[in-house]
């Protein structure tokens, strides 16, 4: 009976000591908000647009992958829209493939948080996916500038990639616009002009941000290129998706 009790004591403690370690690893996880846009449509061309699957699945995969805590925001919460160009599988990664077989990840994106409902004070970092859609939504959504802001004031990295840095355009710290003085990269005039898009985007995101102070720079046409400034971590197209996101991981450990 002695014997009996023993074991039912030492299982008790192993199970505790178990759920504590869970406990104490899931408290110590890091977590980062993805900020997608809710806007499907590009201008008034009737066609649609969104957020790009490749500026989303690189950096979640590579973050997801060291074992950080992924939640998604969007402006109006819900399912957010794909720019359907880049679910061409001519455009398809390793990353985008398993993006379109991943059920788990896409019945989160079905249930993202309404941006206005989620908090700073939650998450260790925020992430801005591309794709056109934010440039008609996001870069005027007050949530959303504020947000920046307010991880911003609190030491917190921000991340943007390719179209994703134009959110930055109304943001201000202390009266001043955020990217002023900074070294900041993103989709550049060149690569707008060679999709055929100058005239139907709301701005050209490199003056843009260029005429708020920003340093900006960039890289060729369609090649790797992100910089750091900071707590500011920007890349210039959709091959920099990785390279944002690993400079992303080194902030957060």
């Amino acid at each position: 009976m002695k014997k009996i009790a023993l074991l039912a004591i030492i299982a008790f403690t192993a199970v505790s000591t178990s759920a504590l370690a869970q406990k104490s690893n899931k408290k110590g996880m890091k977590k980062v908000l993805f900020v997608v846009t809710s806007n499907d449509k590009l201008g008034n061309t009737g066609e649609k647009t969104g957020f790009w699957s490749e500026e989303f699945a690189a950096p979640y995969y590579e973050l997801l992958d060291q074992g950080v805590e992924i939640t998604i925001a969007s402006p109006l919460g819900g399912q957010p829209p794909i720019d359907p160009k880049s679910a061409d599988p001519a455009s398809a990664t390793e990353d985008t493939k398993r993006f379109d077989a991943d059920k788990v990840l896409q019945e989160k994106l079905k249930n993202t948080l309404k941006l206005s409902t989620v908090n700073q004070k939650d998450y260790d970092a925020v992430f801005y996916p591309g794709g056109h859609g934010p440039l008609w939504d996001l870069v005027e959504d007050r949530s959303s500038i504020a947000l920046i802001e307010s991880f911003y004031t609190h030491n917190k990295p921000v991340a943007f990639v390719c179209h994703a840095p134009a959110v930055l355009k109304n943001v201000k710290v202390k009266g001043e616009y955020l990217v002023k003085g900074k070294k900041i990269t993103g989709f550049t005039n060149d690569e707008e002009e060679a999709v055929g898009l100058t005239k139907v985007v709301p701005f050209l995101l490199e003056d843009a941000l260029a005429s708020n102070g920003g340093v900006f720079s960039k890289g060729p046409n369609w090649a790797p290129y992100a910089v750091e400034d900071g707590l500011l971590i920007t890349g210039q197209n959709p091959a920099s998706s990785k390279l944002v996101a690993g400079k992303l991981l080194k902030k957060l450990n």
